[in-house]
């Protein structure tokens, strides 16, 4: 059988810590952005943990 492949989408979409968890973008911060405060912005903008039930449907599609 042959090895499997990496899903390509899910590879730009997340990545996994050094400890194991799933992490992603944060949405609402591709347009619209003059109404949302500065502060909504600056909150958006860092990393946020994808949540625990889909974590290992994710790992097995970034497992290569």
């Amino acid at each position: 059988m042959s090895k499997m492949k990496t899903h390509k989408g899910a590879k730009k979409r997340f990545k996994v810590t050094g400890s194991g968890k799933v992490t992603r973008r944060s949405k609402n911060l591709n347009h619209f952005l003059e109404k949302k405060s500065s502060r909504r912005k600056r909150r958006l903008s860092g990393p946020s943990e994808v949540s625990a039930a889909d974590a290992p449907r994710i790992k097995k599609l970034l497992s290569s």
